[in-house]
């Protein structure tokens, strides 16, 4: 088949993918599996298809299945003891009632770093009404900053589906890519915070009005200390296991061995869920299988819908029209650039960050050398640049939007003058702060 037959059935898949999830509310999974098919069957004819498609669904659960699953036991656990609730009382009472939208925000960065962003969103929800209707302070301001610190840390740090597929896809290592999704995501939770107070500034916005019964009832919350160690000794042993790895301390000795196999981000998110267990009153066994029950059937459809994309993404790469498309737009002097249209033209149209950055990666890892960004800073940035285009826009057909605006109950108009224009904002101020960066490192 010809380069511009195989360029057209990608665009038709991908439009296809776009139609069924977002025009036919066609299940994601179901949608992804049918149009990979048909791709399959018509580019591909003379492989293995089934072979083909099971490859790139497996490779993608091997690679991502118990990070996901030990993230969803961690979110689990943080819901049911009050851990997320102990974090965002004791950051309210350090800022104060005049910085309740930013004590909001940083909670949500915090919890934002284990926690799925819907997820952490309807946990904290409850508290971000108390915090409006008893500071006064209108809720969609609140509830947009609380959404975009939340959406910053899920699009950029691979301890989130999305960016954890891409950086496997991408062969990107891992601690460095959380330490500076980290990084990046704060100037993104930064300007998103002040383009919301700037957008709902003298607008007659109101903030919350909570019946008499509806104030939220948090019980005994463990210590904030407590609350903060399954977030923290994941990111840390992580954290200096890469930076052991930068300065070439590898292998010398007993300890050092201890902490580069620690600093694995399996092991080391396992050690996170042992610290979240102690944040239980209860631990027995039928207490503790509730937890594991409950986090089973939460990272399932995850899991499912990733490594599905997964497979749609291995059987794009498998054309070849990256290879190509690279050759093409190498010598454009674009380079960054590609990976964030991409995946910023793929949320906007059908909707999922996580399936945005996925599929972009399939395109863009065949690219990267042509664009001059096939060294190690070089796949770092580039993924580091699809995280940020999953960004650009949450609206409508993303079921993240609807979490933020019915949780807050705010009006739809609202949520999108208000808090999709934030995202926009944050996603190109964040991909100008890579590409800034980009051009001393690279």
């Amino acid at each position: 088949m010809s380069l511009i037959a195989v360029t057209f059935v990608v665009l038709f898949s991908l439009i296809a993918i776009i139609y069924l999830t977002s025009k036919l509310k066609l299940n994601a999974f179901v949608s992804l599996f049918l149009v990979s098919l048909f791709l399959a069957v018509t580019v591909l004819p003379n492989t293995d298809i089934l072979k083909t498609l099971k490859d790139g669904f497996g490779t993608t659960m091997a690679s991502i299945g118990f990070l996901i699953i030990f993230g969803a036991i961690v979110a689990i656990v943080m819901d049911k003891s009050g851990g997320a609730l102990s974090i965002a009382n004791y950051i309210y009472s350090k800022t104060g009632k005049d910085k309740a939208p930013a004590a909001m925000g940083l909670t949500g960065f915090i919890a934002g770093l284990p926690i799925f962003c819907d997820s952490g969103y309807i946990i904290l929800s409850g508290l971000a009404k108390s915090f409006s209707a008893k500071t006064k302070i209108s809720m969609p301001f609140i509830a947009a900053v609380m959404g975009c610190s939340l959406f910053a840390v899920h699009c950029l740090v691979p301890t989130h589906p999305g960016a954890l597929a891409a950086s496997e896809s991408m062969k990107v290592n891992m601690g460095y890519f959380i330490l500076a999704g980290i990084l990046f995501a704060i100037p993104g939770a930064l300007v998103a915070y002040f383009w919301i107070k700037f957008m709902t500034q003298g607008k007659g916005y109101k903030p919350y009005h909570a019946d008499e019964n509806e104030e939220v009832s948090v019980g005994k919350l463990p210590s904030v200390t407590l609350s903060l160690l399954p977030i923290v000794m994941p990111l840390i042993l992580i954290a200096v296991s890469s930076l052991l790895k930068i300065f070439e301390f590898k292998d010398q000795n007993l300890i050092l061995k201890i902490v580069h196999t620690l600093g694995q981000p399996v092991w080391a998110l396992l050690i996170g869920v042992i610290c979240s267990l102690f944040l239980l009153k209860n631990k027995k066994i039928n207490e503790l299988n509730e937890v594991f029950e409950s986090a089973i059937e939460k990272a399932g459809p995850i899991l499912i819908i990733t490594a599905a994309g997964g497979m749609f993404g291995l059987l794009i790469k498998e054309t070849g029209i990256g290879t190509e498309a690279g050759k093409i737009l190498g010598d454009k002097g674009l380079g960054l650039l590609i990976p964030f249209i991409i995946a910023a033209f793929l949320k906007t149209a059908q909707g999922s960050s996580t399936v945005a950055i996925i599929t972009a990666a399939s395109f863009v890892e065949p690219m990267l050398v042509s664009l001059g960004l096939s060294s190690e800073l070089g796949r770092l940035f580039a993924t580091l640049a699809m995280g940020t285009g999953s960004m650009v826009v949450s609206h409508a057909n993303d079921s993240y939007f609807w979490v933020v605006t019915k949780f807050s109950e705010i009006d739809t108009d609202v949520s999108l003058k208000v808090y999709t224009s934030a995202t926009l904002v944050m996603g190109i101020t964040v991909f100008i702060c890579i590409w800034l960066v980009s051009l001393c490192v690279i």
